[in-house]
Order: C-alpha cells, then sequence, then structure tokens
C-alpha cells in the first residue's frame, strides 16, 4: 500500500498545536436540522483523538454549492448544532476561514477545543484551489489532517492546496478508507469479484473498462445489464436499455475475455408490464422471453443463486450499485439475497467486501447487512472516481 502519514505519526501531546482538519459536513436537512449524521459519525474518532490530545481542532468543510459567494442558508452554522450533539461536546462557529477573526477565536480557544469554520465554499479561492487562499488559511495552522475522502477527487484548498503549506495527516477516517480499497483493488487476495449495477452503462463506462483488467468475475446488474443483454442478441422489451451503448457493451465483453475476466449476465430474470410494487403482471422468465411490452426490473432467482455460487469462490468483493429496481418491492429480492450471501462469506471469514456510493450503501442497509461487509465507504464521486482507476487530488496530496 503506498505511505500515507497519519495521525500515528503525530506527537502523543499536542498541546497549544492548531489542526486544520477537513471533515465532510455537507449533510442533508430537514427543517434545520441534519436527517443523517453519518458524516459526522465517521470524523468523531479523529476530531476526538486531537483534542483529547490537546490539540486546538478547526473543522474545515464545505456545505452546499454557494458557488463562491456567501449565501446565509448555506452556512455550516446550520449544521454545528448536529456536530455538537454527535461529539458529545459545545464547538465554537466561527464565521471565517482566515484572517483575524480566526486568529482572534484561536485566542479564546483552550487547548482541545473544537472551532467550526464557515463554509469553505463561499470564497472562489475555494473550488479554483488559489495557492493565497490556502496559504492564509494554512496561516492559522500548525499542521493539516484530511479525513473526508468523499471530496478528495476535488482539488480544492481544503482538500489539496492546504497540503503544499503544512505537514499533512490521513485522519482515522481517512486511513480505514484507503486500507478498505487497497484490499480491494490495489494489493487484492485474487479471485475478486466485482458487482456493478445502477441504471445506465453510460454513467460507468469508465469503471467497467478498468475493472475488467482488474477481477476475474465482473457480475453487472440493474439497468445496465439489459444494455449488456442487447449486445448478446436478447430482446429486452421495453426495459430501460441504452441501444446506442450496443457497441461499447461488445468491446467492454472483448476486453474482459482478452483479460481473463468472466462477465456474468442474468440468464433469468423479473419482469412486469409496470414498473410498480407487486404488479399483477409480474413474472420470472428466461431473459430470451422477454415480451414486448414488458420490462426487466430484478434479476431472477436461479441467476442470483449462480451468483451466490461465484462469490463462494472469491475472496474479495467490490460492490457499487444495485442488481435490480430495489427502492420497490419485490424487484429488491436479488441486491437482498446476494448482499447477505456476501455478509454471510465476509463474517465467516472467507470474502473480504468493499461496498460503496449511495445507493448501494441504501440497498445494504435494506438487507440489514451494512455491518457485516467488511468496509462499507459513504464516499459517492469518490469511490465512483477510485473504482475508474483515476488519482483523487485529495489522496495524491497526502502520498509521503
Amino acid at each position: 500500500m503506498t505511505k500515507f502519514k497519519t495521525l500515528d505519526d503525530l506527537p502523543a501531546d499536542l498541546s497549544g498545536k492548531v489542526a486544520l482538519v477537513r471533515v465532510d459536513l455537507n449533510l442533508p436537512m430537514k427543517d434545520g436540522s441534519a436527517t443523517d449524521v453519518t458524516r459526522v459519525e465517521a470524523a468523531k474518532p479523529t476530531i476526538l483523538e486531537l483534542s483529547d490530545k490537546g490539540a486546538k481542532v478547526l473543522l474545515l468543510a464545505h456545505f452546499g454549492r454557494p458557488k463562491g459567494q456567501r449565501n446565509s442558508t448555506m452556512s455550516t452554522s446550520y449544521v454545528q448544532g448536529d456536530v455538537d450533539r454527535v461529539l458529545g461536546r459545545e464547538i465554537m462557529f466561527i464565521s471565517e476561514v482566515a484572517g483575524p477573526s480566526v486568529e482572534q477565536s484561536l485566542g479564546i480557544l483552550r487547548n482541545g477545543d473544537i472551532g467550526l469554520l464557515e463554509n469553505t465554499r463561499f470564497w472562489p479561492g475555494e473550488e479554483a484551489n488559489d495557492p493565497d487562499f490556502a496559504k492564509a488559511i494554512a496561516a492559522h495552522g500548525d499542521f493539516y489532517v484530511n479525513d473526508a475522502f468523499s471530496a478528495a477527487h476535488r482539488a480544492h484548498a481544503s482538500t489539496e492546496g492546504l497540503t503544499h503549506f503544512l505537514p499533512s495527516y490521513a485522519g482515522r477516517a481517512m486511513e480505514a478508507e484507503l486500507k478498505a480499497l487497497d484490499a480491494a483493488l490495489g494489493n487484492p487476495e485474487e479471485p475478486v469479484a466485482a458487482v456493478v449495477g445502477g441504471a445506465k452503462v453510460s454513467t460507468k463506462l469508465d469503471v467497467l473498462t478498468n475493472l475488467v483488467g482488474k477481477v476475474q468475475h465482473l457480475i453487472i446488474g440493474g439497468g445496465m445489464a439489459n444494455t449488456f443483454l442487447a449486445a448478446r442478441g436478447a430482446d429486452v422489451g421495453k426495459s430501460l436499455c441504452e441501444h446506442e451503448l450496443v457497441d461499447k457493451a461488445n468491446a467492454i465483453m472483448d476486453a474482459a475475455d482478452h483479460a481473463g475476466c468472466t462477465v456474468h449476465l442474468p440468464y433469468d430474470v423479473v419482469v412486469a408490464k409496470e414498473f410498480a410494487a407487486n404488479p399483477p403482471s409480474l413474472r420470472t422468465s428466461n431473459v430470451h422471453e422477454v415480451a414486448a411490452d414488458e420490462m426487466i426490473l430484478d434479476i431472477g432467482g436461479q441467476a442470483t443463486e449462480a451468483l451466490a455460487d461465484v462469490l463462494k469462490t472469491c475472496k474479495t468483493l467490490v460492490w457499487n450499485g444495485p442488481l435490480g429496481a430495489f427502492e420497490t418491492e419485490p424487484f429488491d429480492q436479488a441486491t437482498v439475497s446476494l448482499a447477505r450471501t456476501a455478509a454471510a462469506l465476509t463474517q465467516e471469514g472467507s470474502l473480504v467486501s468493499i461496498a460503496g456510493g449511495g445507493d448501494t450503501v441504501a440497498a445494504l442497509n435494506v438487507a440489514g447487512v451494512a455491518d457485516d461487509f467488511t468496509y462499507v465507504s459513504t464516499a459517492g464521486g469518490a469511490f465512483l472516481e477510485w473504482m475508474e482507476g483515476k488519482p483523487l487530488p485529495g489522496v495524491e496530496a497526502l502520498k509521503a
């Protein structure tokens, strides 16, 4: 694994030092409070560890898309109460990210206290990764910690720029993420299987192209599978299908053949004439017997069992995207069944399972197995770009 400095490389006593810590506080809100504080929970170990070692901790975060201008509805002050509650400590809100106000606040903060800086995206220099802006923020800190993998695919001042001016470290959540990703595709135990689902091939072309050269089994589900089935000559009726990408699908399957990667497509599917919960037209069909007025909405039971058998032969699994239209019953059955198989194999110690992406996390929660996977990433875009094999600026900047 690539070497990163972590909190273990810092002194045990940080009294009097100022830690600038990039976290993800872009929380979903309703009626003035967060509906999900998972991202705060993820950053909690890093924040409290630095605080308990005596550092003054200044939290850097974005909230929404204010496009380089102050917007009162996107102030990080909105999430202060949620951060207070999760950390179990009272934190100070600071309405700037640099300058006299920050310096004055540092004079008020005691060793171990925590401050929450204003939304970094209120300043154009953040998304432009302006070195002068990064330098101004860095002037208040003794060292920098990035604990926001979910923002690591952005080369912004608070994710990449600060590393040029301060000693930089990976926080505990970032450290865990990087170790998990290395175990999944960086230096995995083979055979490796990848489950890639979702609605459209077009959104995951780069993912599929990258994976066929890295895994031994590629399991394709969701609406994406329909495009591949069409490429194999199946009539998919009125299913969601990107017929214009059939040639791309064939190219990916050819590349997989040359790389020794087996592409798994369903041979039985769950179909219906309408997309609704438990429709009367619901049936299971062979992929070559889908009627013109039917749509494929999930993988069938026989194919799901076959995929479970594939996972039993593997040592590593990386999963992104559901196998069917899992939000609507009963089209969640294949996703739930295969997820439970993966979880059971993980718990018995025969499989390292890494999953990520918003829909994936939701699907694993539906299956009740999110806690049984080796690692579940809450990062969306960053996880997808990692699966595409792209370097992530926020990660690259931390390399020792």
